[in-house]
């Protein structure tokens, strides 16, 4: 039998590293797609040493025409679409950059696939962040979106994007809301990965205080290669729907630096420090999940929460700062 096809947008970040190595182990014929492929070091898959066995191609989700040239050489029969602007944080100074790369670029995938008239699956990226403030609630499949961030608005765009192609063409197309998810590809612009290297670093005794924004916003917290699981999940169902992926517990970002020092012997209070110049000018103060669907449906439920997630990334960056 032929080898299953799959391509992945944004297989050049976190999520489309892990996934790559996940369907590889599948058997799948793995393609990925950066904008410019040729220039992209790729250091995620570089670091599973998976690299070598993906097909990488140049692809500007932001252009129809080279979505569809891919697409019609590629012929996937599942598509990951991960691609797109992913910092909260930074769609705040990028706020059209951000919207083209998610919402445009979603849809030329949609209307490509239409287009084509293959019967290939779709699986889009959405994000925890559509759900805005839910008051301290946690977040199912019909809570309503209450975006606060041009990410969250552009991640809503994109979702309903995917379920009006669904609804009107009879796509194979589904969104995964996804919660927090971290692991030791993510760079350092994310807070989670600039806790662990300060730690890691004060440990060793830089002498520095680690400066951040609002520490008592609460996330929920997952391991990623677990939620690329998750993400396959999703494009084996007889029908496409939509699901929450997340833990279902929720700790703050003081609960997660007291972990991380913990790790490698320390109080956390004495080398952090919390400064109002870095708070966002709409931060989410508890992002919750009940993910309830997902282990019920996929089935797929997650099986490392913060403390477990946290003791990894410490664990790993150890090894790279002894290597």
């Amino acid at each position: 039998m032929a080898r299953p096809v799959a391509l992945i947008t944004g297989i050049s970040g976190q999520d489309g590293a892990y996934l790559a190595q996940f369907l590889l182990e599948k058997n799948y014929e793995v393609h990925g797609t950066s904008r410019d492929a040729a220039l992209h070091s790729f250091p995620g898959l570089e670091r599973l040493g998976v690299l070598s066995r993906v097909h990488l191609h140049s692809m500007v989700t932001t252009d129809f025409r080279s979505v569809l040239q891919t697409l019609k050489q590629v012929q996937p029969a599942e598509i990951y679409h991960l691609a797109g602007q992913s910092s909260v944080g930074l769609s705040f100074d990028q706020p059209v950059e951000t919207l083209d790369s998610v919402a445009v670029g979603t849809l030329n995938l949609l209307e490509a696939i239409r287009f084509l008239g293959h019967p290939t699956r779709i699986y889009h990226a959405a994000s925890s962040e559509c759900f805005g403030d839910t008051h301290g609630e946690p977040a199912r499949e019909e809570t309503p979106f209450r975006p606060r961030s041009p990410y969250a608005v552009a991640k809503c765009a994109a979702f309903w994007e995917v379920a009006n192609y669904r609804e009107a063409y009879g796509l194979f197309a589904c969104s995964g809301l996804l919660f927090n998810h971290e692991s030791p590809l993510r760079p350092e612009r994310f807070v989670t990965a600039k806790i662990v290297a300060a730690a890691c670093r004060i440990a060793r005794g830089s002498g520095e205080k680690l400066i951040l924004g609002n520490l008592d916003v609460s996330r929920d917290w997952g391991w990623a290669p677990e939620y690329v699981e998750a993400m396959w999940r999703m494009l084996q169902r007889k029908e496409p729907e939509d699901f929450v992926v997340a833990t279902g517990v929720t700790c703050s970002l003081a609960d997660f630096c007291r972990e991380a020092f913990a790790q490698v012997g320390l109080e956390w209070r004495e080398h952090v420090e919390s400064r109002p110049s870095l708070l966002r000018p709409s931060d989410l103060k508890i992002s919750r999940a009940l993910p309830e669907k997902a282990r019920r449906l996929l089935p797929w439920q997650a099986r490392r929460t913060m403390p477990e997630v946290v003791a990894e990334l410490v664990r790993e960056r150890q090894r790279e700062d002894r290597a």
